[in-house]
This record gives C-alpha cells, sequence and structure tokens, in this order.
C-alpha cells in the first residue's frame, strides 16, 4: 500500500520536477554562468569575470532603468494590494448579481498579456480614445497619456491596477476564513464597521496580505516587459524604460548577452532583498499583535 502510494506520488511530481529543472533551474543557473562571459550568441562564451558587472555600473540607461522598476514596484505593489482589498471586501457578501462581479474582477487577469496591452494602447490614445473622450465629455482636461512623458509612467500603473484577480480571490478565500463570531460580539459590543475592520478583518488578514505583497513584489520587475514594449517602447524619453525592456534590447538588440544576464542577476538579488524585508516586516508587524 505504501508503495503503491509512493509510486503514485512519485508519477504526480516527476512531470512537475523535470519542467522545474528544464525551465527553472537550468535557464537560472546558464544566466548565472553567462553573467561572467562575453557572449554574443554566435562565437564561444570568453571569460571576464567582473566586466559585465563594471559596463552596468558605468551604464547611465541601467541606472534609469532600475530606478524607473523600482519606483514602479513603489507605486503598484501597494495600488494593487489596497485594490484587491477593496474589491474582496465589496464582493465578499452574497448577493443577486455578486457571482458575475467576481467573474468581472478577475476576467483582466486572464486576458492574455499582448491583447491586454493592446486593449488598453486604444483606450489610452489621446485622440479618439474612449477615456479622453469620456473625460471631455465631462468638462475634464484629457492628457496625451502614452504621448507624454508625465503621464506614461502613470499610464503603466494605471494598467496594472486593474489585473488584480489573483489577489482578490486570494483574499477573498482570507476573508472567508474570518470567524463570523466575531464581527457578532463586535456588534453586541457597539463596534462600528470601521472599528471592526481594524480590529478584526484586518489583523486576521495580515498572512494573507504578506502572501500577496512577496508575490507582487516579486513579479512587478516582470510584469512592465509587455506593456512598456507595446504601449511605449519605453519611451517617452525613456520615461517607460524599465529592467526587463532593457534586458531585452541589451540581450537581442545588441547582442550583448553577458551584461543582458548580469542585469536580470542584479534584478534577482535586489528582488531577493526586497522580499527579505517584507518577510521581516510583516513577521515583526504578527509578533507585535499577538
Amino acid at each position: 500500500m505504501i508503495r503503491s502510494r509512493r509510486a503514485r506520488l512519485t508519477a504526480f511530481l516527476t512531470p512537475y520536477l523535470l519542467g522545474t529543472l528544464l525551465l527553472i533551474v537550468f535557464p537560472a543557473s546558464l544566466t548565472f554562468y553567462i553573467a561572467f562571459m562575453r557572449y554574443d550568441g554566435v562565437s564561444s562564451p570568453v571569460f571576464v569575470g567582473w566586466q559585465n558587472f563594471q559596463f552596468l555600473y558605468n551604464e547611465p540607461l541601467f541606472k534609469l532603468a532600475f530606478a524607473n522598476s523600482m519606483i514602479f514596484t513603489a507605486w503598484a505593489v501597494p495600488l494593487r494590494i489596497l485594490g484587491a482589498l477593496i474589491v474582496a471586501m465589496l464582493y465578499n457578501h452574497q448577493r443577486r448579481g455578486s457571482g458575475l462581479y467576481r467573474a468581472a474582477a478577475y476576467l483582466p487577469t486572464i486576458i492574455p498579456d499582448t491583447a491586454y496591452a493592446l486593449a488598453w494602447t486604444w483606450i489610452l490614445n489621446p485622440l479618439y480614445g474612449p477615456l479622453n473622450v469620456s473625460l471631455r465629455t465631462l468638462g475634464l482636461p484629457a492628457p496625451l497619456w502614452l504621448a507624454d512623458s508625465a503621464w506614461a509612467f502613470p499610464a503603466i500603473v494605471l494598467v496594472s491596477l486593474l489585473q488584480i484577480g489573483e489577489g482578490f480571490v486570494v483574499l477573498l478565500a482570507g476573508l472567508r476564513h474570518v470567524p463570523q463570531v466575531l464581527y457578532d460580539s463586535a456588534r453586541v459590543d457597539g463596534a462600528n464597521r470601521l472599528q471592526m475592520f481594524s480590529s478584526i478583518t484586518f489583523p486576521l488578514l495580515i498572512p494573507w496580505l504578506a502572501i500577496l505583497t512577496v508575490r507582487d513584489v516579486v513579479l512587478s520587475f516582470q510584469s512592465t516587459f509587455t506593456p512598456a514594449y507595446i504601449m511605449t517602447g519605453g519611451g517617452p524619453y525613456y520615461s517607460t524604460f524599465f529592467t526587463p525592456l532593457m534586458i531585452y534590447e541589451t540581450a537581442f538588440d545588441r547582442l550583448l548577452f553577458g551584461p543582458a544576464a548580469a542585469i536580470t542577476l542584479v534584478v534577482f538579488m535586489f528582488t531577493v532583498f526586497l522580499v527579505v524585508l517584507v518577510y521581516q516586516f510583516f513577521d515583526k508587524w504578527i509578533s507585535d499583535e499577538e
């Protein structure tokens, strides 16, 4: 019986482990190797030590792209978590049409990134896009959005805010795990909704919020490639030039695979650093709550 169970478990896990090895571990190891090489995809790799990292240190575009990615993370992650929390609380209770509203909130998440970016390129068109048409109808100023360096970056942040379906589902599950008896007791004691949220809902959701924050921090350095590549091309004036786009252009336009791998390694290490900071922050917060 035990052998049969182990055999079934091995059969289920083997494809996943092989996929992880071939699609994650091997490419990551190859990236680490190429980061210390001079390689153009044609000739044999040549070991250059830390020259690729020195190149990045002296490359103004890398500093700009890295700063843009950090600023995007600082804006997008808190706003996405807040949006997911608000939507989850709105659709937590069963009411007429709530299933349809939940599906609508999750729908943008399952749209392919390319189609999603193309749709937003049309929505944000400064001349005939529906967003600016609506703003002009209301007598409000209509920004140039993707054509203006002052508005292109906020536009990319705005595009990311509607793809919160996964966070919404996670927080909805977290809300379902909050015992109803706690709210009933709070109502008996005369607590209002704000007091119940600050004393019951929010503290019990902290582990779920920590998971989502770590996930969004990890994805924020990757999710900017498609909208930046399709919607703005990194412009105008490099205002939406993020590290994923620089990795792509460095590797496949300039054939500098060594510096591109070095950028990937730097982004990975910085992401790990941010994840550790987030973990320590929430761990201390949970300890203080206890």
